[in-house]
């Protein structure tokens, strides 16, 4: 167990000799490409910082994060390596670089490629504010699976159990068993043949007679009320408003204001004003009389 750390504490220890060193390597020629952009000493010795640092930062999430979130930091990674791999290819084409002779926002000679390398250059101090944030984030928040126990083979366990109580049994000797033995009575021949002895007659026997069982109906019980049957008493009517035969006439004049000649009819009266045939029929000559109307 202590090989299998001092090994891992050694291969961690070699990774960061290894990036220390390659980060020195890279220190001018981000230093150079910062100062080509505009930034001044202080922004051009911090600019280094940015790139391989969130690039240190990516790689230790990876190792912490798993699934989709290690996918995004290898992803994170890989970009910030190539842009840092063009920047130091850029800083080794162009010798003015070195000793800061060329003009500001100037790193290549055609224009299309310079616009590029420009929009690279300043866009990865931003790329890092927020990819470092979202990385920091996301192993902040991280909670690592819990290690399942190593489960135990239920066939093994059982075979061995099984051994193991077999072989701690003690034989014994099964005591012998005494056949119980009883003599069987003597066979008594049969005859096949129709016995001559006359048999003692024998009464019949006298079966009683059931009763037969009366059947009764019963009424079912029902638990909702009997609705009421029968003439509805004159005290339990709704007791209905008699009218006279002005106030009849009134209410058809009313009712009929607006019909035509045609409408005018005693069956129509009866069912506006509510009354009875016989009424309807004098209302109805009444009020074609009014107007003037040969009466019926």
């Amino acid at each position: 167990m202590n090989l299998h750390r001092k090994g891992r504490a050694a291969l961690v220890l070699a990774l960061v000799v290894v990036v220390a060193m390659a980060f020195r390597v890279s220190w001018n020629a981000l230093r150079d490409i910062a100062g080509a952009i505009g930034a001044d000493s202080t922004a051009a010795t911090l600019y280094p910082f940015v790139v391989d640092g969130l690039m240190a930062l990516a790689l230790i999430a990876t190792l912490v994060l798993a699934g989709r979130d290690r996918t995004f930091a290898l992803r994170v990674l890989a970009a910030y390596t190539i842009a840092s791999l063009v920047l130091n290819y850029v800083h080794g084409l162009v010798p003015e670089l070195h000793g800061r002779s060329v003009d500001w926002g100037r790193l290549a000679d055609w224009d299309p490629a310079n616009w590029a390398l420009v929009l690279l250059a300043t866009s990865l101090p931003v790329g890092s504010i927020y990819f470092g944030s979202d990385l920091v984030a996301k192993v902040l928040h991280h909670r690592p699976a819990p290690i399942a126990a190593p489960t135990v083979n239920a066939e093994e366990s059982t075979v061995t159990e099984r051994n193991r109580s077999s072989s701690d049994l003690v034989v014994s000797t099964p005591a012998p068993i005494t056949p119980n033995v009883k003599p069987l009575p003597r066979a008594v021949a049969v005859g096949f043949l129709k016995s001559n002895i006359p048999a003692k007659p024998v009464g019949a026997i006298e079966q009683p007679t059931p009763e037969p069982i009366e059947r009764r109906t019963v009424a079912a019980e029902s638990t909702r009320p009997r609705r009421a049957t029968g003439r509805v008493p004159e005290v339990a009517r709704t007791p209905r408003p008699k009218r006279t035969p002005d106030e009849l006439l009134d209410e058809a004049r009313k009712a009929t204001a607006d019909w035509p000649d045609a409408k005018l009819t005693a069956e129509g009266i009866r069912l506006a004003v509510r009354t009875s045939p016989a009424n309807a029929r004098s209302l109805r000559d009444t009020l074609r009389a009014e107007r003037g109307l040969q009466v019926a």
